[in-house]
């Protein structure tokens, strides 16, 4: 789900007092540092987001997952832990740890523990589990946090009100939000993308462009693409039915490896120089590993320089 990623590491990296409060539950917080993601250990790990705070008369490391499905390859309470006691390790800081799952149907068993049950030897490690299903969208609506509103789609609308009717009154609130030109393009294809976890393509970009919203979000969001593929999902659910009864299954895993590869590039090209960006891009065209190429697109879109995201290839090759 690499657009989802792209878009939800670019909103909480833009408006991290809006996360940090709203995963926290707390508005006496200071934000002192966005930092890397990369844990430089043993092995390269890369966290969806880390975020240094002042709370309580304490700094103190925010760590937020995002994910839009269940964590298939690694248990998510493992993958937890593991982010967990590496951060302790390298920062020595206490580590405030949540998960934020998209999708309506997404961490319904993920009760934010990881246990070891051994009597002689127990381990615990706890996190925090957002399910945003479950979160009063109409408070994040009238909440004054900017940064949350392309994500109020996903959460619980007011009783009575239809799942279009939210969708509208959430365009509507995020284009009266104050920004710049490409700044509002950017936030409301955002919206768009994100929505497309819980609605419709068609519905979406019918609300949007009867609001007289479409032709700035394609010519001036970096997000454009993203919005003109909101129907990829059903397209490849589909190209995989079709390929197990035309017997092409390894011709499918392979667009979706070109889709990742592209998306790579271009996330280094719209948070980088796309020049200098460019010289990766016959590396990036010959991998064929599903899961490398997925880490090298979080560590596109999560990276603070393109040495950065180099080292992470290079541990790669």
């Amino acid at each position: 789900m690499a657009e989802y990623d792209t878009i939800s590491k670019h909103l909480i990296q833009t408006y991290p007092a809006d996360f940090v409060r709203f995963t926290l539950g707390r508005a006496d917080v200071e934000i002192r540092a966005i930092l890397d993601p990369e844990i430089p250990r043993v092995e390269t790990r890369l966290t969806d987001s880390l975020i240094r705070v002042w709370i309580d008369g304490e700094e103190v490391l925010v760590h937020t997952e995002f994910q839009t499905t269940d964590s298939r390859d690694t248990p998510m309470p493992i993958r937890m832990a593991s982010y967990i006691i590496r951060l302790i390790e390298y920062y020595g800081l206490p580590v405030y740890s949540h998960v934020i799952y998209l999708r309506p149907d997404a961490g319904r068993r993920d009760e934010g523990l990881y246990l070891q049950k051994h009597p002689d030897y127990p381990v615990v490690v706890r996190y925090k589990v957002i399910r945003l299903n479950e979160i009063d969208g109409q408070d994040i609506v009238e909440g004054g946090h900017p940064g949350l509103l392309p994500f109020a789609p996903l959460m619980k609308r007011p009783a009575g009100m239809t799942s279009e009717e939210w969708l509208r009154q959430c365009i509507r609130r995020s284009d009266a939000v104050s920004l710049a030109q490409a700044e509002k393009a950017n936030f409301l294809g955002g919206l768009a993308v994100l929505s497309g976890l819980a609605y419709d393509p068609n519905t979406i970009t019918s609300i949007i462009s009867q609001e007289g919203l479409m032709d700035a979000i394609m010519r001036e969001s970096s997000f454009a693409q993203y919005l003109k593929e909101l129907g990829v999902k059903q397209g490849i659910e589909q190209g995989i039915e079709q390929g197990i009864e035309q017997g092409i299954e390894q011709g499918i895993e392979q667009g979706i490896e070109r889709g990742i590869q592209e998306s790579i590039r271009e996330a280094l090209a719209v948070r980088f120089d796309a020049g200098v960006a460019g010289q990766f891009a016959d590396r990036i065209a010959v991998i064929d590993d599903l899961q490398r190429l997925k880490q090298l697109h979080r560590a596109a879109v999560q990276v603070n320089n393109l040495a950065a995201f180099q080292r992470v290839l290079d541990a790669e090759a």
